[in-house]
């Protein structure tokens, strides 16, 4: 039972990627929220965005509101982060997330995320 995630690579600054988030071994219809985290070299990892699998409401962290944009497709059992506008400090490992609580305060904490995806690496040149 795991999250996967595909998606990462090398661009350059102004550069767009999509991230895809896939659940193995169960169904993100078994979750409440799905979010997004980074993690720089040798800092925690952080928030990036969640949506709720259900209603489809977003957040997003004010670093990456107005370039990102999370998403989900029902129907194919996906989750997205598609990322424009990318900027050389976005650089980071990306992980998917999901968790079994309603999306409600908290969003960004990690605790509240019971499923995590293995991380892809974003890496954007300037």
């Amino acid at each position: 039972v795991q999250l996967v995630e595909s998606g990462g690579g090398l661009v350059q600054a102004g550069g767009s990627l999509r991230l895809s988030c896939s659940p193995s071994g169960f169904s993100f219809d078994d979750l409440f929220s799905m979010g997004w985290f980074r993690q720089f070299p040798g800092k925690e990892r952080e928030f990036v965005a969640v949506i709720s699998w259900n209603s489809g409401m977003t957040y997003y962290a004010d670093s990456v509101k107005g370039r990102f944009t999370i998403s989900r497709d029902k129907a194919k059992n996906e989750e997205f982060l598609q990322m424009d506008n990318l900027k050389p400090e976005d650089t980071a490992v990306y992980y998917c997330a999901g968790s079994t609580l309603p999306l409600l305060t908290g969003y960004t904490e990690i605790p509240r995320y019971e499923y995590w995806g293995q991380g892809t690496q974003v890496t954007v040149s300037s």
